[in-house]
């Protein structure tokens, strides 16, 4: 096991001996320590060694690191185990965090460009993909998953309601106090009732409402999906002739998009809810002019458009979720790690949409 070290012309020669196993690693360790290794290049000569694996070569390197030698090159040694070397000190020479710390700022930037453009190329052929299962459907309605549907249903709109009704109050009574501080200093209390409820069924309920959904719904699609791929549920489903796309994909894509309006209009009606209770004792303002403030001054355009937001919301949430499942890594941590940016990239794209929506709208002036 002892390696020998024997002095050449220009470096030395490293001998090396036995079985080079994670077993036993720290005979392998205690014999290099003991060995002196020149700061020189070094030969690796390996006419007597009978096993080698990567935790072995590990510690030859970082031994030979410390001692300020290299290897220079190899002899007499077999196929495998000059790979195993080589592949080991390619790791540990030129990683992802070294790379990633050898770009400048333009370099990095470009590359967090390039990803971004591949993420999002990504998401609209997913989303195209989609759309084609959508239409193939609808030639064969027979082939639609209503029990899947109606599950999904469940799970993402009615289980969902006392969350999104609880918050949405909240925020309502919130937001009523907030604007009547500063509305009350000039006798203009009412106009509290204006922009809670305006403010609330187009741009409030249906950002909020999305928000929340992209924390439990979305982040579940992702671990359902990730959990079926990691344990290969998915590949049976191709195996047995069956689309995953229409099996998984899209009857939540559709629950989830046909569930957001409505939860949308129960965060519209919870807000005023809340608001109405706070300015009664704050404004002096009675539930039956808080009602009939709203019913004059809420326009039924503020509601359709809060409604169209959040059926596009949940589409988009629904499609982010669900391609992040399917397309997850073959393991546990890789689960944890899609469900994360899964809720990231869902809150950002519902802000972008939102960004959007409301440049067309401010446009057409509606």
């Amino acid at each position: 096991m002892l390696p020998a070290v024997q002095q050449e012309e220009g470096g030395a020669s490293l001998a090396l001996s036995g079985e080079w196993t994670l077993a036993r690693i720290r005979e392998v360790d205690a014999a290099l320590s003991a060995a002196r290794l020149p700061p020189a290049p070094v030969t690796l000569d390996g006419a007597r060694l009978q096993t080698l694996d990567t935790s072995a070569a590990l510690a030859l390197l970082l031994r030979l690191g410390a001692a300020g030698a290299t290897v220079g090159r190899t002899v007499n040694l077999k196929p495998g185990h000059a790979k195993i070397i080589e592949t080991v000190r390619a790791q540990a020479d030129g990683g992802p965090a070294d790379a990633s710390r050898r770009r400048g700022i333009v370099a990095a930037i470009g590359f967090a460009a390039v990803a971004f453009a591949h993420l999002v190329h990504a998401h609209v052929d997913f989303a195209g993909r989609a759309a084609a299962g959508l239409a193939e459907l609808a030639r064969h309605p027979r082939r639609w998953r209503w029990k899947e549907t109606f599950a999904q249903l469940q799970h993402v709109s009615i289980e969902a309601i006392p969350v999104v009704a609880l918050v949405s109050a909240l925020i309502g009574t919130v937001l009523a106090y907030l604007f009547g501080l500063q509305a009350e200093k000039y006798g203009a209390s009412i106009f509290v009732v204006d922009a809670v409820a305006i403010g609330s069924a187009r741009e409030l309920a249906p950002l909020l409402v999305a928000v929340i959904v992209a924390g439990r719904s979305g982040a579940a699609f992702t671990a359902q999906l990730g959990t079926m791929r990691l344990t290969e549920e998915i590949d049976a489903l191709s195996t047995l002739g069956l689309s995953p796309m229409q099996v998984l994909v899209l009857p939540r894509v559709l629950a989830l998009t046909a569930s957001l309006p409505l939860l949308v209009f129960v965060g519209d009606v919870a807000a005023l809810a809340g608001a109405m209770a706070a300015s009664g004792p704050l404004l002096g303002i009675t539930p039956a002019v808080f009602i009939e403030r709203v019913h004059s001054q809420l326009a039924l355009r503020h509601l359709v458009i809060g409604l169209a937001k959040g059926a596009v919301f949940g589409a988009a949430i629904a499609l982010i979720g669900c391609r992040a499942g399917m397309t997850v890594g073959r393991d546990a941590r890789s689960i944890g790690i899609a469900t994360t940016s899964t809720v990231v990239r869902c809150i950002v794209a519902v802000i972008v949409l939102d960004a959007f929506f409301a440049v067309l709208l401010q446009q057409v002036r509606l």
